[in-house]
Parts: C-alpha cells; sequence; structure tokens
C-alpha cells in the first residue's frame, strides 16, 4: 500500500529516502506552508508504508478508525511530515493549507496576548488533527500552534480534507466528534488555569502529554512549561522540585523523566478525568460504523 510522498520536502529517517525537512526549505521555521516544486527530474514517486520504518498514517487515531475505503481514498493524499521540536505549524490568524494528523509528535494550540504574554489552550497528538477551522468554516485560526514533542505526522491538502468532509460519512462524524472533544478541552483547560494550583496544572499537563505518546520521557524546559501554562517560571519551577522530592517524575536540563503515573493522577486535578472521560466517550472506537466493521 502508498501513499504519496515527496522526497524533495520530506524527511523521512530511511536509507532509501534522503531529504530536508520543510522547514529547512523554506528558510524558516513554520511547517505550513506551500512548498516549492521539487526541481526538472525530481519525480514524486510512491513509497511503501512497510517501507518506512514504523511510519503508518493509522498511528493517527483517527486515520485509523476510517472504514477501509474512505483509507484506501485517502491515502495517497497523504504526506509524511518531519515535526521538529519549536517548529510552528501555523501563525495565528492565518489560513493554514493543509491539515496534519500527528503520529508521533505533540503541538499546543497557544493564544497570544498583545503584551506577549501566551498561554497554552490545548494539546494535540495521535488522537487528533490540527486545521478544524477548515472545515467547520471559520477560515483563519486564532491560536499559534508549535511542536512541544519532536516526531512525525502527515498532511493533507485542505481541499482534499474539506470535500471529502462534504461527502459525509465516516470522516465527517469522526472530525465533528473530535471537534467537541477538543472544545471541551479548551474549556477544561480554561477552569484549570483559573481555578487549580500550578502543582495541579503541571501534573495535568504532563498526564495529557503522555497520554499521547508512548515514552514516559519529555523533552521541555520549564520555561517553556510556564510559557505553555501562563505562570512564572519560578512557580513550574518550585513544583515540579516538589514532584521530583516525592520521586513522581525525574528532571534534569530540560528533560522530565515520570517515574510514578499513579502518584501523578492522585496530585492532578479533576480536570484531567474530566477529559479523559469526554474522549473516551468521543474516541473512534466507540463510534457505530468501527464496532459494525469488527
Amino acid at each position: 500500500m502508498a501513499y504519496r510522498t515527496n522526497s524533495y520536502d520530506t524527511t523521512l529517517e530511511s536509507p532509501f529516502v534522503k531529504a530536508r525537512p520543510l522547514a529547512l526549505l523554506q528558510g524558516k521555521d513554520v511547517l505550513d506552508c506551500d512548498c516549492s516544486p521539487p526541481p526538472v527530474g525530481r519525480s514524486r514517486l510512491p513509497i511503501r508504508i512497510a517501507g518506512l520504518y514504523g511510519h503508518d498514517p493509522k498511528q493517527n487515531h483517527l486515520l485509523g478508525a476510517l472504514p477501509e475505503a474512505d483509507y484506501e481514498r485517502l491515502l495517497p493524499h497523504l504526506e509524511l511530515v518531519s515535526m521538529r521540536l519549536g517548529s510552528v505549524v501555523c501563525e495565528s490568524g492565518s489560513q493554514m493549507s493543509h491539515v496534519y494528523f500527528p503520529t508521533s509528535s505533540i503541538v499546543s494550540l497557544l493564544h497570544h496576548t498583545k503584551n506577549g504574554a501566551s498561554a497554552e489552550i490545548a494539546v494535540i497528538g495521535n488522537e487528533g488533527m490540527i486545521g478544524v477551522t477548515l472545515f467547520m468554516g471559520g477560515g483563519s485560526t486564532l491560536t499559534r500552534v508549535v511542536v512541544n514533542s519532536a516526531g512525525y505526522g502527515f498532511r493533507m491538502r485542505k481541499n482534499m480534507l474539506t470535500e471529502e468532509f462534504a461527502r459525509g460519512g465516516a470522516l465527517q462524524q469522526l472530525l465533528l466528534r473530535y471537534t467537541q472533544a477538543l472544545i471541551a478541552q479548551m474549556s477544561q483547560t480554561a477552569v484549570c488555569n483559573r481555578h487549580h494550583s500550578v502543582l495541579q496544572q503541571l501534573c495535568r499537563w504532563l498526564l495529557l502529554s503522555l497520554d499521547r505518546q508512548l515514552s514516559t520521557e519529555l523533552s521541555i524546559t520549564q520555561e517553556t512549561i510556564a510559557s505553555m501554562l501562563g505562570v512564572r517560571r519560578e512557580s513550574v519551577a518550585a513544583a515540579a522540585g516538589k514532584l521530583q522530592d516525592d520521586g513522581l517524575i525525574q528532571y534534569s536540563r530540560g528533560h522530565i523523566t515520570v517515574m510514578n503515573r499513579a502518584g501523578l493522577e492522585e496530585r492532578v486535578c479533576e480536570c484531567y478525568a474530566g477529559l479523559r472521560e469526554e474522549y473516551d466517550r468521543l474516541a473512534p472506537n466507540h463510534l457505530e460504523y468501527k464496532v459494525a466493521r469488527e
């Protein structure tokens, strides 16, 4: 089985395909842009997923939940992209040219104020997609989307997504349910940031990140976490120090390793459990067509 790939604008960890990251080709650290066409003589060749060392679109839960016929129809339009730590997927106020389905990467949706302050309003990983405004009719987005955990994902041009969405059926149902879950996360995050302690917020952020990756290690600085939570770095340092003293995490030079997840779940506020319940209720494997075809 093959999907569309472009050896000119895609970075693959494979001895058979060697190329530069999208952001480097553009001369800036922004992923969502229309790349220049490949040089003359450089063809777009399909590459079998089995030869990509584990890079499979179905690692994204939305794509993986699609009925086979729908998935096969989308597959030729998916492109593997490298999502580097700190890369900006899209800027606030911009109109995205692609939608993104993370597989091993995690991104943050950040809202910035005029004075430069920022706060994270949602986190997206392999459970979802980036670009809901494209099929909701809103056009541009108010948030800045930044990669906070490096990895890979698949992207698709917006016109392909909107055409498929207009068909109705499985993909439309999946995306609408996912959007409902995303709105719930934004609402719960707003409440959490207003009413709960920095320690509880940090536990929530760590658990949400762990839910979206296989590893228990996170590469992120206290300063970045503070920016996402909208609090002072000293407050994050104090909270992280408390968790480390209690043996729940280990923190060193921008790396956090979770040692005791159960301990974090005991310290976190009710916001995390509420979000898990809502995502479980709306998860792809709960959809009727998914159950029917199994």
